[in-house]
């Protein structure tokens, strides 16, 4: 009997009931990065393209069960984190990522949902920041989630530079700060280990940009799962979400998903017979 082994990622995260941002972008990212998804669910939402209706969360206790099961048995190369809506979430994420010494960590810090609806309650801002933030190997805020963590407005590059430079000194860790709200607006900055690197994106006029920072973080993760550098990993995800944007997807009444599955071909996948 021919066995293999693959690369395995944990996402940390809520579940989108629309399937185009959370767990589910989460999952479907990582498999079309070529590792295999776990997760652990935070929060059930009842949300879709125009809006969060309603925020379920699990107990931290549960949280905890569901870590346990996944860390004493397929034990994960890397750690995508999304939303975590209460700080008592956050402490016990904090907890069991030390207890099982995780290593490749992403946090999205998840604040506000692309239609603008607020994901997390303040207290949890801060124990993220004491408690999670510290741990990670990069953080991937947007520009309103970056000026809540740098304190200030941001309006231009060099308030981009200035804000991931201090975020990653506060932090520890490197900072990737994404250009816009919505990823295919603008190019995004890398600060890590003293350093900055542009990378720039290819402008593709689709308006549905559900769950673009879920992918972009999780396809970090999955090919720092698969051993590249930071950098390399960033530039890799780039071109991901570039390509799914380019699928040109168009679901739902608002801002809909992308196609994560746009490169996955082969028989299964056909619609000739559809």
């Amino acid at each position: 009997m021919n066995t293999k082994k693959r690369k395995t990622t944990l996402t940390i995260a809520g579940s989108d009931s629309s399937g185009g941002a959370g767990i589910q972008a989460d999952i479907k990212t990582m498999q079309a990065n070529g590792v295999y998804a776990m997760s652990a669910i935070t929060a059930l939402t009842a949300q879709n393209t125009t809006g969060v209706s309603g925020i379920f969360e699990v107990t931290p206790e549960f949280l905890g069960q569901q870590l346990d099961a996944v860390f004493t048995d397929i034990y994960p190369d890397a750690v995508k984190i999304g939303m975590v809506a209460s700080a008592e979430l956050v402490k016990m994420i904090a907890f069991k990522l030390k207890e099982y010494k995780a290593e490749r960590i992403v946090v999205d810090p998840v604040m506000v949902s692309t239609s603008g609806s607020r994901l997390i309650s303040e207290e949890a801002i801060q124990i993220l920041k004491t408690e999670l933030f510290p741990l990670a190997s990069v953080l991937t805020p947007n520009i309103p989630e970056a000026e809540v963590l740098f304190g200030a407005s941001i309006h231009s590059a060099e308030d981009m530079e200035r804000a991931a430079q201090a975020i990653s000194e506060e932090y520890h860790c490197a900072v990737l700060l994404k250009g816009g709200h919505q990823l295919n607006d603008a190019n995004d900055l890398l600060y890590a280990e003293g350093k900055s690197r542009w990378f720039y994106g290819r402008r593709i006029d689709n308006p549905n940009t559900h769950g673009t920072g879920c992918t972009l973080s999780s396809a970090i993760a999955s090919n720092l799962a698969k051993g590249y550098g930071l950098e390399e990993a960033v530039e890799r995800a780039k071109e991901y979400i570039s390509g799914a944007l380019a699928a040109m997807l168009d679901l739902g009444a608002g801002s809909g998903p992308m196609d994560h599955g746009f490169d996955i071909g082969g028989k299964f996948a056909s619609q000739s017979d559809w």
